[in-house]
């Protein structure tokens, strides 16, 4: 089967987008795997599927694949991307829209720089609905965030990270470190993604605080490893900073693949994002039936 697609990314978190407007592809997880790969298929973080309204009030559904072909809930670098390809292909003229995402309806709007801002609804905070399993931990913090001391090993002496932990319609779980250039990103980030307390595993985010408006990030995402930028790792470490008293709104968020801007006025409001969204190329590409060398 042949299909197209175009290749976007929001800060360096690169994307495959689909047009299912008109029809499902119904692709499965093999599929997507092979889209995502950077050898055999295009080569992205995530496939952004466009889909029709699902119902009143609503514009278009936003369906996220990770590379891993697993289903995820919310994608915010992906968000702005989507934003700017159902406006570049004549989908839409409309500067604010409200998408339906499994985690929830998100509203995008055009800034007059072009950047994009999404806003992401309000953090959630209660341990079950990240979900996280707290049961026999206490929080080593007062706040909703907790923080809370989690051993990633089972032997004594194992190490023991810091996390807060939240959900922007994704899970989360975000430490502070002295230099995020030297944090243990690829040894640390696999195993707080698969630790048992996180049972739909988690985005493992490296937070590092330049001062009270500016901040280095880098993000394990789950199904995907490290990537230049995370949209929804953004929130919730600026979310956590603040809950911490680290830091005031708005905040620049500075990743390996630019820069994001996320603003909170605290509890129970929205967190708006804001960043850069860019087509990079569009093209056309057949799906074998087979798919050699893909892991599964």
């Amino acid at each position: 089967m042949r299909i197209r697609f175009t290749k976007m990314h929001g800060a360096g978190n690169d994307f495959v987008v689909l047009d299912e407007t008109r029809g499902l592809l119904n692709l499965g997880p093999e599929q997507y795997r092979f889209l995502a790969d950077r050898h055999f298929g295009v080569g992205a973080d995530q496939i952004l599927s466009v889909r029709p309204s699902t119902g009143p009030g609503v514009d278009f559904e936003y369906v996220i694949h990770n590379a891993d072909g697993g289903e995820v809930e919310q994608c915010g670098n992906g968000a702005r991307c989507f934003f700017r390809y159902v406006r570049e292909h004549g989908l839409t003229d409309r500067d604010r829209l409200r998408v339906h995402t499994a985690a929830g309806v998100i509203a995008p709007a055009m800034e007059a720089d072009g950047r994009v801002t999404v806003d992401m609804g309000p953090p959630v905070f209660t341990p079950a609905a990240v979900p996280f399993d707290a049961a026999g931990l206490a929080p080593v913090g007062a706040t909703e965030v907790g923080p809370w001391h989690l051993a990633l090993d089972d032997e004594a002496g194992g190490p023991i990270v810091e996390l807060a932990v939240l959900s922007m319609g994704n899970p989360h779980a975000v430490q502070r470190v002295d230099d995020v250039d030297a944090a243990p990103v690829a040894e640390q980030g696999p195993r707080i993604e698969h630790h048992p307390r996180f049972p739909n595993r988690v985005n493992a985010g490296f937070l590092q605080v330049l001062d009270r408006r500016r901040v280095k990030l880098r993000v394990h995402e789950r199904g995907a490893g490290e990537t230049l930028a995370c949209g929804t790792g953004a929130c919730a470490a600026v979310v956590a900073g603040i809950r911490q008293g680290w830091l005031d709104s708005p905040v620049d968020v500075h990743t390996r693949g630019g820069l994001l801007t996320i603003a909170w006025d605290g509890p129970g409001q929205p967190v708006r994002m804001t960043g850069p969204a860019q087509t990079v190329f569009e093209g056309e590409i057949d799906l074998p039936d087979r798919f050699p060398g893909i892991p599964a």
